[in-house]
């Protein structure tokens, strides 16, 4: 199956949108441990560190590719630990996406995934994308 362009774009801009949602900007939690099952289950693992995303938190998506806007670091992380994922959630806490994390190909990669309580993490760049097929 093949999708057009505009459905592609239409796609990452809903999904961008919903992080949106809520009365303020939504956020990346970066946890321990290995992503829940759903979206809908319950934070696992131990919170690492917190890092606010613009609002609105994506520029508008082209080629099915919409680009995060700024990201705030975290500059006190809560816990020492090994990151393993991520959740975007919305400004009232509802986990919109979540993925793995790592140092290389992983859905988000740090330079290194050992964070250090009082520390800082940072997020240079993220995008969205659906793929055309």
């Amino acid at each position: 199956m093949k999708i057009s362009d505009s459905a592609r774009n239409a796609a990452v801009n809903a999904v961008a949108g919903l992080i949106d949602g809520g009365s303020s900007n939504g956020n990346i939690t970066i946890r321990t441990g290995a992503a829940p099952t759903n979206t809908t289950d319950p934070d696992s693992g131990t919170l690492l560190a917190t890092l606010p995303m613009s609002d609105p938190a994506f520029g508008a998506a082209s080629g099915g590719t919409a680009t995060a806007n700024s990201i705030t670091s975290d500059t006190n992380i809560a816990a020492t630990g090994t990151a393993g994922h991520f959740r975007a959630k919305d400004s009232s806490g509802g986990t919109v996406l979540q993925g793995s994390c790592g140092t290389s190909g992983a859905d988000i990669n740090f330079d290194s995934v050992s964070f250090i309580a009082g520390g800082t993490c940072a997020i240079s760049s993220l995008t969205l994308t659906q793929p055309a097929s």
